[in-house]
Parts: structure tokens; C-alpha cells; sequence
């Protein structure tokens, strides 16, 4: 935004050169970016944050000068006397403007100015307003857009003999409807966007531009001058829809000062008389609800100051800043109420008052010092244990990764969710966003494979094809509770894709496979305590079938893992398979992981035995597993899966399952025979239990 600091001068004493006043409002928050020389003025280009309006026009800044120099502004616009308004009949008010729409257009002043002469801007108009990098026009139009940079409020003059039967209606523009604004572009409206019309068609689109068949021309000698003030988020709805974006609708969009219409058509009307002539006619404002100021208690607002920023401010000399700024405290309540002036509408709790007076104090003054602490810190039991399996992943090879928690739609129907998360029974699955940060990525995740896979994508592009990813992160569904608040739960997931080979070692590249996915599934739960993880044959949406498996911890399904299905693989065009695991952790942490336990090494040999086992296909390896820790041999310390194989020599049916039993003892070297008699009963057992035969 550009201010002239010749202009600024018209409205507030000023004693400080250009380049030292930019430095001091900067440190009050009113960034400036650069100064530019232009003829005998500078121009401040000022970067403002979105919620202080009330700074984009030379009004704005003069206030925050003021509190800086403590210099009043002058009584530049005169204001003229209610009195002094030609009087209207009250049967003729409701016909010259009429509010349709209330909530989009909170309050509508119109003057009308007759006998006007339109022609060029005198030289101090054209020069102030070409400082600011605007173009003159004519003196009326250059008025109103004076007067906008002066004061920070838009207004529009229509030409009051292109109005039909002289009236302004204030309704939703209707389907079909078009208008030529002043670019002479052919603009279509819709229902949504409000229109200023006539008695027949839109002649302005609501505080974004006007109409050009009803602009002021040379033509022109009855002024109809706007000053309004609309909803902001329909003027940014419209705007955006449109794809047109004006000084009027930048300023609407953010909010303007609905008590300082009349003002701002005082100043207008002032001025058009002054350099276009014209005589005062009637004067309509409609304003159906009234402003409520926003009004702010505070207990003891030094003692917040302090709290919040650490700086040590009088009370006088908070109120001083306050009441320069506009913000006018009652002490003769306690808690004292501060009210916000009309044109701050950023002010609405304590905190913000405390910002206020921060900022005029200076933050340069806050001192550098951690904030007093008033107990020992800790990492919640949960944190605990995620940064032990972040560590156990990162040990194995993997990078983390972190994703968008909002997603596309596309992905409602593609992905299975964790038990437990989403209530099938309710009409709205998932979580929507109202206002999407990202351009169509509308939901709350329920999954966090989508973020993953979109990493895998992007790695792939990039011509890295061995990846092994995993993320931490919370997934959303939609509430059923008396409130209504979505469900949150912390999931677990990693990827896998690719080949392993050692770096820099010749040897031939090994595909990354299911067991890659479980291998690091068990790693990172056995780092919290939980050994016994088992995997049962499943059948999931997004993962492909008869390579898919459901993951449970002590009878509990908590997860799913397998391999990407080829649908979704063929919509990420991916050409090598992707296998995948997802895991509740909320549900892995509402349960009692085994405590760490330390041992010393082995002292002693252990002794090894592979078995051959032909067994029915529906037997898995974790019945094997499982039946021989349930016979109880002591010295049998591990099983574990050798190789399978079917084909000849095989049975219909059946299939060979090797396995490997590991026998050792804590307190002696184990002899042949010991094993020997241990291991055939491990045998009889599994023949009785699950019918197994040894091979030969």
C-alpha cells in the first residue's frame, strides 16, 4: 500500500524526516518495505497484515503517528451538521433506497449532487493521487478515490439520469443477469453476488465496481455519490468469482468503518462542490441494525502486559496509548471495559489490548529471557514411546515423513479406515473443511496413506526408487457426541518400495517385499514392549488380495498391511510394487506393553535344528509358532520361519514348511541327546495339535 508523507502532513504535524518516521513505523507494526522519491514527496510502500484495516488509507496512519508523537490530528474533514441536510420526506425515503438484503449490505448512505461540472482535476489532485500510482480520470471520479486513500472508505458516483425512476435497490443479483463494468468487460452474475441496481437491472457489483453505462462522464450533471458498507465475506466471495479485484473491494474484503460513512460522503460532497460546483441535495442513509462496539474487560491490564510480554508499563501510561489509539476505557467499573472504536474491528479480548500497548512501548524493549517456569517438564508416556519407534525405524533405514492432514475427496472410497474410527451409521463420514487451505484438499484425513503415497510419487519423479517411509500423525472422523466433535486417532504407517542392497558393495539389488513392511511393523512395536504381534490373513479395499494381512496385538485387531492394490497403483502410475502397513496407535497405547527386561549374552552354544514340515495350507506358520511355545520346552529359545515350498513332491492341499528351532540353556553346554529327546517331542506335540507330518 502506498501513503504519501506530503499528505500524511495535511492531517497531523509531523517533525521527523521521511526515512526516521518509516523506522518508527515499523517498529509499530506498520511495516515499510521502501521509500520512493516523487518530486518533492516520499511514498511509503507499507505491508500490512490482513486484520488491520483500519491503516489502509492516510487517515489510519496518521492515528498510529499520533500515538508516536503524541500530535492530534487536524479537524482536516469537516463534517457537516445534520442539521444542515436538506430534509427528506419520509414517504419518499424508502423509494430512493431500498435494502433487500440486510445481512450482505449492513448500511447504504446516498447524495444526491446536482448541477455538476464534470471536467479535468485540478494539478494538487492529480499529483497527490499519481504519488499513490493512481491515474486521474475526472474530477468526480478522482474524488472519490481521494477520498477512499484519505479516509480509508470506498464510494462509488453513478450518474443519477442513467438511473431508472432515480431509485437504488440493494438485492441479490438474479440468475442470468448480466453487467459491463467500468473495464468494459461483459460480466455474468449469479444469486450469490449482491448488486447495486435500479429500478430495472444492476448498475455496481456490491462493492467491487460499478456499472459503465451508468458512469459519470462529461455528459454528466446529477451525481448520485454511494457510500455503503457490505459484508465481508460476500464482497471476497464475489471478487474471487469474478476474478476481479479492486482498491474497493481489497478494502471491503477486510473491513471498513461502518461510522464513518457519513463522514466520508461529507468529505466527497465537500470537495465536489469545491472543484466541480453543484448544489446539495438529498441526503438518504439506511441503516436497518446498528453497530455494537467491541467491548474488552481487563481485571489489571499492567499486570497482563507483564505476564504476556514482560514489560513493565504504568497504568497511565497504558491508558494514554489506549485512548490515543481510540480505545476508551471505563474506570468506574471493575473489571475495567475498554471499547474499541468502530474503526478497529481486531479488537475482542484482553490479549489484544496487551498488543496494543506492547507495540507503542516497543518490542525492541522486550527483554531476551525464557518466561519463568513453575514445574519440571516431562514427554507424555505416548511421546515416550513414539520417539522409541521413530528411533528403531530411522536404525532400520527409514526417513519420516510428513504430510498434509487435509486430502482430496477422491480418496472417500479407496482406502479401508482403522476399526473403530469412523461410525458407518452416521450420515457424514468424514470431517469438512469450510475453507480449504490447498485448492480442492477439502477433508480431515482418515488415513494416513495417502500422504505417504504421495511421497512415493514424488520420490519416483525424482528417479529415487528405493524408499522406505514412515509417519506419525493423527486421522479425523466425524463426531457423534453432544457436541458433535470429530474423533481423532494416532496412526502409525510406513511404505515400502523398491530394492536393498548395501551401499557400496557389488552385489545385486534384493526387491523390498511384505516382509520388509512386517520385518519393521514388529521392529517398532517390539521397541515399546509388545513382542507377540500376530498377522491373519485379510482382505482390505486398498491392499491387494491374497497378499494382505490384519495385524493384532493380544486377540485385538490394530492395523492392516500388505500390497497396493493395482487400481490405486495404476492411478499413481507407479511401476513397481508398493507394499504397505497402517497401524492404531492409540489402541497399541491403550495397551500394557512387557516392560524392557536386560540380560547378559548367552554363555553358553546354542544348538540348531532345521525341520521340514508338511503341513495343510490352511496352517500358518503362527500356529506352528504358537504350538510349540505352548508345549513348554525350556530350552527351545526361538522359532523361526526358514522357507516354504509347493509343487512336486508336494500333495494337493499340502505344502513343506521349514522351520528352525533354537535350543540353548542359561547354566550348561546342552549334549546331542538332551536336544535330541527335547526336539522329538516338540514334533509329537505339533503331530497331535495340528496334524503335521515331518518330511524326510
Amino acid at each position: 500500500m502506498n501513503i504519501s508523507y506530503n499528505w500524511l502532513k495535511d492531517l497531523i504535524a509531523i517533525d521527523l524526516p521521511a526515512e526516521e518516521l518509516a523506522e518508527k513505523l515499523t517498529r509499530v507494526g506498520l511495516a515499510v518495505e521502501g521509500i520512493h522519491p516523487h518530486g518533492d514527496d516520499f511514498v511509503f510502500d507499507i505491508d500490512l497484515t490482513s486484520n488491520r484495516p483500519d491503516c489502509l488509507s492516510h487517515l489510519g496512519v496518521a492515528r498510529e503517528i499520533g500515538v508516536i508523537t503524541g500530535n492530534p490530528i487536524f479537524p482536516k474533514v469537516q463534517t457537516r451538521p445534520e442539521e444542515a441536510d436538506v430534509p427528506i420526506p419520509a414517504i419518499l425515503a424508502p423509494d430512493i433506497v431500498k435494502i433487500e438484503e440486510p445481512d450482505l449490505c449492513h448500511r447504504f448512505t446516498a447524495r444526491i449532487i446536482r448541477n455538476v461540472k464534470i471536467g479535468p482535476s485540478p494539478e494538487f489532485l492529480v499529483h497527490r493521487l499519481e504519488a499513490i500510482g493512481e491515474r486521474s480520470i475526472n474530477n468526480v471520479a478522482d474524488i472519490t478515490n481521494y477520498v477512499m486513500h484519505e479516509l480509508g472508505q470506498p464510494m462509488h458516483s453513478f450518474d443519477l439520469d442513467k438511473l431508472s425512476e432515480d431509485r437504488i435497490v440493494v438485492r441479490r443479483a438474479r440468475a442470468g443477469e448480466t453487467i459491463k463494468t467500468l473495464d468494459e468487460v461483459d460480466r455474468k452474475l449469479d444469486e450469490t453476488m449482491l448488486a447495486i441496481c435500479d429500478a430495472e437491472k444492476p448498475v455496481a457489483i456490491g462493492g467491487v465496481m460499478g456499472g459503465l453505462d451508468s458512469s459519470i462522464t462529461e455528459a454528466t450533471s446529477n451525481v448520485l455519490l454511494e457510500v455503503a458498507f457490505f459484508k465481508r465475506e460476500g464482497i471476497r466471495s464475489t471478487s474471487r468469482k469474478l476474478g476481479l479485484a479492486t482498491e474497493a473491494s481489497y478494502r471491503f474484503e477486510r473491513g471498513v468503518d461502518i461510522e464513518n460513512l457519513k463522514s466520508a460522503s461529507d468529505r466527497a460532497a465537500e470537495l465536489i462542490q469545491e472543484l466541480a460546483g453543484g448544489e446539495l441535495g438529498e441526503f438518504i442513509d439506511v441503516y436497518p441494525t446498528k453497530h455494537k462496539r467491541s467491548k474488552v474487560e481487563s481485571n489489571d491490564l499492567p499486570s497482563s502486559v507483564r505476564r504476556l510480554t514482560g514489560l513493565d508499563v504504568t497504568e497511565n501510561d497504558c491508558t494514554r496509548t489506549l485512548d490515543a489509539l481510540g480505545i476508551v476505557p471505563d474506570n468506574s467499573v471493575r473489571p475495567v471495559v475498554f471499547t474499541a472504536p468502530s474503526w478497529r474491528n481486531d479488537i475482542a479480548i484482553e490479549e489484544d489490548l496487551v498488543e496494543e500497548v506492547a507495540r507503542h512501548t516497543g518490542y525492541e524493549k522486550i527483554a531476551d529471557e525464557l518466561p519463568p517456569a513453575y514445574g519440571a517438564g516431562e514427554y507424555q508416556a505416548s511421546e515416550v514411546r513414539k520417539k522409541l519407534m521413530r528411533q528403531t525405524l530411522v536404525d532400520m533405514g527409514f526417513d519420516e515423513a510428513i504430510s498434509y492432514s487435509f486430502i482430496d475427496t477422491t480418496f472417500d472410497d479407496k482406502y479401508e479406515v482403522i476399526p473403530g474410527l469412523i461410525d458407518e451409521a452416521a450420515d457424514e463420514k468424514f470431517v469438512t473443511l469450510q475453507d480449504s487451505v490447498i485448492e480442492g484438499a477439502v477433508r480431515m484425513r482418515p488415513t494416513l496413506l495417502p500422504g505417504l503415497l504421495d511421497s512415493v510419487r514424488l520420490n519416483l519423479n525424482h528417479q529415487r526408487r528405493d524408499l522406505r517411509l514412515f509417519e506419525i500423525g493423527k486421522a479425523f472422523a466425524t463426531g457423534t457426541g453432544e457436541y458433535n466433535l470429530p474423533v481423532e486417532r494416532e496412526l502409525f504407517s510406513i511404505v515400502v518400495t523398491g530394492g536393498d542392497a548395501l551401499k557400496k558393495r557389488m552385489m545385486a539389488t534384493r526387491p523390498l517385499d511384505f516382509y520388509d513392511a512386517k520385518g519393521a511393523v514388529e521392529a517398532a512395536l517390539d521397541a515399546i514392549g509388545f513382542e507377540s504381534v500376530e498377522f491373519r490373513d485379510a482382505n482390505v479395499k486398498h491392499l491387494q488380495s491374497g497378499q494382505t494381512a490384519a495385524i493384532f496385538i493380544d486377540g485385538g485387531c490394530i492395523g492392516t498391511i500388505g500390497r497396493l492394490n493395482d487400481e490405486i497403483a495404476t492411478d499413481y502410475k507407479f511401476k513397481q510394487a508398493v507394499y504397505l502397513a497402517e497401524v492404531d496407535l492409540d489402541a497399541v497405547f491403550s495397551r500394557n506393553g512387557n516392560p524392557v527386561r536386560y540380560q547378559p549374552l548367552p554363555k553358553y552354544p546354542s544348538i540348531v535344528r532345521d525341520v521340514s514340515l508338511l503341513v495343510d495350507r490352511v496352517t500358518t506358520f503362527e500356529d506352528i509358532r504358537a504350538a510349540v511355545i505352548d508345549h513348554g520346552a525350556e530350552i527351545c529359545r526361538n522359532v523361526g520361519f526358514v522357507d516354504i515350498f509347493e509343487g512336486k513332491g508336494v500333495e494337493d492341499g499340502k505344502r513343506s514348511l521349514t522351520i528352525r528351532l533354537e535350543y540353548r540353556s542359561g547354566d550348561r553346554t546342552l549334549i546331542d541327546d538332551e536336544v535330541a529327546t527335547v526336539h522329538e517331542g516338540i514334533l509329537e506335540s505339533l503331530s497331535k495339535t495340528l496334524g503335521v507330518e515331518q518330511r524326510p
